[in-house]
C-alpha cells in the first residue's frame, strides 16, 4: 500500500495561485488604504479596514488549525482507536500553527503597539482614565499583559502540539509495538494530550477570544463568547480534516479509511453546527431578554432596532442559514454523511459560513457601517488559505500517511459506526 504521498501538479497551482492573489491583495491595501495613517475612531476608514480584516482572517485561520490539534488530543484521552486510520491528516493541519502563530502574533503587536486605537479602544490611555468600565478593566486590557499572554499562548500551542506530532512520528521508526510498549507508548500520549487540552480551555475556551476579540467591542461582555468561538472554529478545523481525508482518498490513498470514517466526521460537523447555534441562540435570547444598554449595544451595531435595520442584518442572519440551516437539513441523515460529495459541500460551506462570522465579529466594532466585502476581504481569505495548503501539503509530503505502528491501529482499520 501506498503511504507516502506526493504533491500534485494542481495542488501546487492551487496553492501557490492563492499565495499569489493573497500577496497581491496584501499589497494593494499597503498602498491604497494607507495603513499606517491616524487611526482615530471614523477616521481613515481604510486605514482601518487594512487591519480588521488582517485581524480577521489571522485569527480565524490560527484557531481552525489548532483545532486540528485539539481533536488529536480528545480522542487521544478518550482512547478513540477511529481516527488512527487518518490522524496524520490532522497533524499535517495542526503543523500550520507555528507559521500562522507568527503572522498572527506580528499582527496583533503591529495593532497594540502601533497604537490602532480604532481596532482596540482601550489603547487610548485618555480614554481609559474617564472611562469608569475601561477603567476596570485595564488590568488586563493593556499592551503588556496583553503582548506576555498572547505570546505565551501561541508559544504553548507550538510546543505542545510539536510535542503531540514528534510522539507519532517516532512511532513509525520503532516498529511494532508489544504490549507492555505500545501501553507505555499510549499512556505518555495520554499525559501530552491532557496538557495540550488544559492550555487549549485556559486560552480558546476562555482569555484568548477575550483579549483578541471580545475586547474591540471592551464596554460589552457575554460569558458565552469564547465557547461560540470555540464551537464555529472546532466545526470549521473538522470540516478542514474531513476535506483532506476526502482528497486523499480520491487520490487512492488512506486504504484504511472507511465510509464509517467518514460518517464519524460528519457527526462531528453536525453535531458542533448544532451546539454553536445553541450558544449562537442562547447568547441572543438572554441579551434580547435582560434589555440591557451595555450588553444590547451589541446587537443593535449588527441588526439595528425595530425601527431602524442595522448594516450588518443580512449577513448577521446569512450566518444562521448557512452556518445552521444548512448542516442540520443536509447533515442529519445517514445517507448524507457517508457521501463523498456531499461532505465535501458542507465542508467547505461550513468553513465559509464561520468565515464569514468571524467577519460579523470583527468589522462592527471597527469598522462600524463603512465595512466592505471586495477583493481586499477575499484575497486576504486566499492568502491564509493558500498557507495552510502549503504547510499541510508540506508535512503529508515528507512523512508516512499512516501512523503504521499505533496500538490502536487495528481498531481503526475495522472500525464500525
Amino acid at each position: 500500500m501506498d503511504h507516502q504521498f506526493q504533491l500534485p501538479g494542481s495542488y501546487k497551482k492551487w496553492t501557490y495561485g492563492l499565495i499569489g492573489a493573497g500577496v497581491i491583495a496584501l499589497l494593494y491595501g499597503f498602498i491604497m488604504f494607507h495603513p499606517f495613517a491616524h487611526a482615530g475612531h471614523g477616521e481613515n476608514v481604510n486605514s482601518t479596514r487594512f487591519w480588521a480584516v488582517l485581524l480577521q482572517n489571522s485569527v480565524f485561520f490560527l484557531l481552525v488549525v489548532n483545532a486540528a490539534m485539539f481533536f488529536i488530543c480528545v480522542t487521544t484521552m478518550a482512547m478513540g482507536g477511529w481516527v488512527v486510520a487518518f490522524r496524520r491528516v490532522s497533524e499535517a493541519i495542526s503543523s500550520v500553527v507555528p507559521i500562522l502563530g507568527v503572522i498572527t502574533f506580528v499582527i496583533l503587536m503591529a495593532i497594540v503597539f502601533g497604537d490602532r486605537t480604532d481596532i482596540y479602544h482601550w489603547l487610548d490611555k485618555e480614554a481609559v482614565a474617564n472611562d469608569h468600565i475601561l477603567n476596570g478593566k485595564k488590568g488586563f486590557l493593556n499592551p503588556m499583559f496583553f503582548s506576555i499572554w498572547s505570546f505565551i499562548t501561541i508559544f504553548l500551542w507550538w510546543f505542545l502540539g510539536k510535542k503531540m506530532r514528534s510522539m507519532s512520528l517516532e512511532s513509525d521508526k520503532q516498529g511494532t509495538m508489544d504490549y507492555e510498549t505500545g501501553k507505555k507508548w499510549i499512556w505518555n500520549n495520554t499525559v501530552w494530550a491532557s496538557l495540550y487540552s488544559i492550555v487549549f480551555t485556559l486560552t480558546v475556551a476562555s482569555t484568548i477570544p477575550w483579549l483578541w476579540l471580545m475586547s474591540i467591542d471592551a464596554h460589552w461582555y457575554s460569558t458565552m463568547y469564547s465557547w461560540y468561538t470555540f464551537a464555529s472554529t472546532f466545526v470549521s478545523g473538522v470540516s478542514l480534516i474531513a476535506l483532506y481525508v476526502i482528497y486523499l482518498k480520491n487520490r487512492g490513498q488512506l486504504e484504511y479509511v472507511t465510509e464509517e470514517h467518514l460518517h464519524d466526521l460528519g457527526k462531528f460537523m453536525f453535531a458542533f453546527s448544532i451546539f454553536w447555534t445553541y450558544l449562537w441562540f442562547s447568547q441572543y435570547m438572554l441579551i434580547w431578554y435582560s434589555n440591557q444598554p451595555e450588553e444590547t449595544k451589541y446587537f443593535v451595531e449588527r441588526i439595528g432596532t425595530a425601527t431602524k435595520a442595522g448594516p450588518y442584518k443580512g449577513i448577521f442572519f446569512f450566518n444562521l442559514i448557512i452556518n445552521f440551516l444548512c448542516p442540520l437539513l443536509i447533515l442529519m441523515k445517514k445517507g448524507t454523511k457517508r457521501n463523498w460529495t456531499m461532505v465535501t459541500v458542507m465542508a467547505v460551506l461550513i468553513i465559509f459560513g464561520h468565515w464569514v462570522d468571524f467577519f460579523q465579529m470583527v468589522m462592527p466594532g471597527t469598522l462600524h457601517e463603512h465595512y466592505s466585502l471586495g477583493f481586499y476581504e477575499f484575497g486576504i481569505g486566499a492568502l491564509f488559505v493558500g498557507l495552510i495548503m502549503w504547510g499541510t501539503g508540506r508535512y503529508l509530503s515528507k512523512h508516512s500517511l499512516l501512523a503504521r505502528n499505533h496500538p490502536f491501529l487495528k481498531e481503526s482499520m475495522i472500525h464500525h459506526t
